[in-house]
């Protein structure tokens, strides 16, 4: 793979002449398939076998590599939001959350900043409390709407997505226990599976890049109670956006670094800045089976704060808050795979003869895909029209992701 010179150069010193030899030789591999399922939805069909995963993500207890790549999109189990196709190595904010040294259950409001395409956000919905209101934000519309179908599909409670800038949450003087900061980045970590990100790539935007990252962690800091934590991420591997930003975060803020511990066989890497040896996780395709990941978790000292009527605070704001608005109905509908498809392709239904008049919600194996009205002769289709497959070729079997799925 052509990789910029300017990167191979940097990175080569960073890294080092045999972690960087293992980091491009795994350009010649695959890069690993995963999937981390929702712990609400039960599909009881015994264990992952090795016939659809050779292996857990081992800091994600929901998370599973996959032998292979199905086509997921012809899969209704996704689009019921049974699971999310997500690297392994994004999934550690799970980790993070499950191993950090406070009472989780004083976390009653948190913010994931930068939260397309929902990735991160719905796994920090499976793991915070039920009670705690999490607010899914993405500044960039298009996106947002992405992430508004993806929370949507996965569902939880207290979940609420909203489309501003960071500087927004600062203005409304809004208040979190928890923040993610999973910040825009030179996109580094994404050259093995985008070869777009290394035509995009320059040592220019790895400056605007930094310069970026502080300015959301600056106003996400005032966001923050004290007590509170901030995860910061990037997807990157130069030590501009990451030792160095957690440095500047510490010299600036009055911020602690926390220590998560991991197992040796990981094989996760430590910081590689010289002279800056706080907690950091670095994962680094052919020393880690996942994608490019850096991550710090940081606690901001002070008793914590109070965020109660979180989200009255935050329905009261100036905030522009999105909502899906799917109609719902006690009436479930069960259909074959072929009319799963059918329906989300926006097809309108032909049902059973005994199904009630009115809005129907539609299931696949249990599980609820969105909502029909049954006239009598046929069921017009609700689904919304953004989130319907566009492909004519269907195929006649299920990928089958989750076969042997027990949770």
């Amino acid at each position: 793979m052509n990789l910029p010179a300017d990167f191979v150069a940097e990175t080569r010193r960073i890294m080092g002449d045999e972690r960087y030899n293992r980091f491009v030789g795994a350009f010649d591999e695959e890069a690993p398939t995963s999937i981390r399922v929702n712990p609400r939805i039960a599909i009881d069909h015994g264990p992952l076998t090795m016939d659809h995963s050779d292996s857990q993500v081992p800091w994600c207890s929901e998370g599973y590599y996959l032998n292979d790549r199905p086509q997921f999109t012809f899969d209704p189990l996704l689009h019921a939001g049974c699971y999310y196709v997500q690297e392994a190595s994004s999934m550690f904010v799970t980790h993070i959350l499950r191993n950090v040294q406070c009472s989780m259950v004083n976390v009653q409001c948190a913010l994931d900043l930068c939260a397309a395409p929902g990735g991160k956000s719905t796994a920090l919905r499976s793991v915070l409390p039920d009670d705690c209101v999490l607010i899914s934000n993405e500044p960039m519309g298009n996106r947002a709407q992405i992430l508004l179908e993806n929370v949507t599909k996965w569902g939880g409670p207290n979940h609420i997505v909203t489309n501003n800038y960071p500087r927004d949450f600062r203005k409304a003087k809004l208040k979190f226990d928890l923040i993610l900061c999973d910040v825009p980045c030179s996109g580094e970590g994404m050259f093995r599976k985008d070869p777009n990100a290394i035509s995009e790539w320059s040592a220019q935007n790895v400056e605007k890049c930094w310069q970026l990252q502080r300015e959301i962690v600056a106003d996400a800091w005032e966001c923050l109670n004290p007590g509170g934590l901030l995860i910061y991420s990037t997807c990157t591997y130069n030590t501009k956006e990451n030792e160095e930003n957690i440095r500047w975060i510490l010299d600036t803020y009055d911020a602690q670094v926390l220590d998560i511990p991991v197992d040796p066989s990981w094989n996760i890497t430590g910081s590689l800045l010289q002279g800056f040896n706080e907690p950091v996780y670095r994962f680094i395709p052919g020393i880690t089976r996942g994608e490019g990941l850096f991550v710090c978790a940081l606690r901001k000292r002070g008793n914590s704060g109070s965020t109660k009527n979180c989200k009255l605070s935050i329905v009261n704001s100036q905030l522009k808050v999105l909502s899906a608005e799917l109609e719902h109905s006690d009436v479930y509908v069960d259909v074959p795979y072929a009319e799963a498809l059918k329906y989300l392709r926006g097809e309108a239904l032909v049902l059973p003869a005994d199904t009630p008049r009115g809005i129907v919600t539609i299931t696949y194996q249990g599980q609820p895909l969105g909502p029909a009205k049954n006239i009598g002769n046929r069921a017009n289709n609700l689904y919304p029209k953004a989130w319907r497959i566009k492909s004519t070729h269907l195929p006649s079997e299920p990928p089958e992701v989750l076969k042997n799925v027990k949770i």
